[in-house]
């Protein structure tokens, strides 16, 4: 029987590449793998001298922090030009966080009206502690939580206390999902914020020297206690630091279920990058030296990290403005339509394999969220999501970002990429072009939880 789409190039799997192969789709699936001469199908797409990776799955990002649902229409548009197939949404929206099943029902209904590309959902709970609504919420296909030790915001972004955290872990770990948290030690924080205020020192630098390492390490040592004591799979949403992912690894040799997650920033920027971008660059935790992005690296390289993920947070340019105080600069870093090219030069430029992307950003993401083998990877049976990455130089312009006219600026300007993204596939059908998102709003489906077993790699 033919084939709906046959799509040609050398395959990027995580255990390897396959040069000169194909990806036959049939109804939206991976249906057949191979290399040398394709079947017969519908539509034939000839890739051949470019990559084609599985569609990226970015496990960290927030399309509505800033303008509510709405905001999932231009995140997505930029995630499919950013080769992202499948975006895993926070939970902390504009104006109501997702914190009970009635919200979560209301996101998804957005989501399919609004998405070009398919996404997973958070879910968490209140300040007040609705440990009760955890249920409802895993019911309705959440792929995992996400709280916090630090407060941006009471409602929509509150710190969560111990003894309501340890409540929650307790119920969360009843369902095996994995629970993200944002690790920075609140009264650390807010007592140097006040400090460098009342000394006036706000220029840029502030931001590192306010939230040092210490204050992530702290956090992780609270939230890896409250893991061992009860049984919940509890995960670094983003550690700035590779000591981070060495006491996650410590606690699971004492039978904890811990992990962490790199954003990509933390793979390239440093505090010398702050000075340059000043509020551009403000994103919490900060960036950290040079020293640190070594460090970084080799715990990538010795299988320390669970995946990579990039905290997407399209804030309107107005937000980013550095005015003299970088403490009222909104915190967050565009980073969907640079994440394929920039994890591909990054690996590039280390002589590092690239499958490493097809693993980091991909499939391990998909498995620690439960999304896999729907998502994830190329592989008979996956949902047939694929990016397809063309090699040359092209400098990364912020004037393509596919987002609102005011979210179109990045960290990456005038970077270098050493590749580019050429096509994109979400479930068959193709999405970006290289110069144009195809897909329509409501292109994109939620995808629940496909499964409550827990991985940690």
């Amino acid at each position: 029987m033919a084939f709906d789409l046959v799509v040609r190039g050398d395959l990027v799997l995580s255990d390897g590449i396959l040069e000169g192969g194909y990806v036959a789709v049939r109804g939206g699936v991976i249906a057949a793998i191979g290399q040398g001469a394709p079947p017969a199908a519908a539509e034939t797409v000839d890739h051949s001298g470019m990559l084609v990776f599985p569609g990226l799955v970015d496990g960290h990002m927030h399309t509505s922090s800033s303008t509510g649902w709405p905001g999932i229409e231009g995140a997505s548009r930029t995630a499919a030009a950013g080769g992202v197939t499948t975006c895993v949404d926070m939970p902390y929206d504009v104006p109501t966080p997702v914190t009970d099943a009635a919200i979560l029902r209301d996101k998804i209904e957005h989501v399919h009206r609004l998405s070009h590309v398919d996404m997973a959902l958070y879910g968490t709970i209140r300040k007040d502690g609705n440990v009760e609504d955890i249920a409802g919420l895993v019911a309705g296909g959440v792929c995992s939580f996400k709280l916090s030790t630090y407060e941006y915001d009471p409602v929509r972004f509150p710190r969560i206390d111990h003894p309501t955290m340890l409540r929650a872990f307790a119920e969360i770990a009843k369902s095996n999902l994995m629970v993200a948290i944002h690790n920075e030690d609140q009264e650390l924080v807010v007592r140097l914020t006040e400090q460098a205020r009342a000394a006036g020192e706000t220029h840029p630098i502030m931001h590192c020297r306010t939230r040092p390492p210490l204050c992530e390490t702290m956090a992780d040592l609270e939230i890896f206690e409250m893991a061992l004591e009860t049984g919940c799979h509890v995960h670094i949403a983003h550690s700035s630091l590779a000591r981070g992912f060495d006491l996650a690894e410590i606690f699971r040799k004492q039978g904890a279920r811990t992990s962490g997650e790199a954003c990509i920033q933390y793979l390239c920027m440093t505090e010398e990058d702050l000075l340059r971008l000043e509020g551009f660059g403000k994103c919490n935790p900060p960036f950290r030296s040079a020293e640190e992005v070594e460090r970084m690296w080799a715990a990538l390289a010795a299988g320390k990290i669970a995946y990579v993920s990039t905290d997407h947070a399209p804030w309107p340019r107005d937000r980013k403005v550095y005015r003299g105080d970088i403490f009222t600069v909104g915190a967050g870093l565009t980073g969907m339509q640079s994440f394929a090219p920039l994890m591909f030069t990054l690996l590039e430029k280390r002589g590092l394999p690239l499958t490493h992307m097809a693993s980091l950003c991909a499939e391990r993401p998909a498995r620690f969220h439960g999304l896999f083998p729907k998502k994830g990877a190329i592989r008979i049976g996956c949902d047939a999501d694929m990016v397809v990455m063309e090699r040359g130089r092209f400098p990364f312009d912020p004037a393509t970002i596919q987002d609102r006219e005011d979210a179109r600026w990045s960290p990456y300007e005038g970077m270098e990429m050493t590749a580019r993204v050429a096509s994109t596939y979400l479930r068959g059908g193709r999405i970006w072009d290289g110069k144009a998102v195809l897909a329509k709003p409501g292109t994109g489906r939620f995808v629940p939880r496909q499964h409550g077993e827990c991985f940690l790699g």
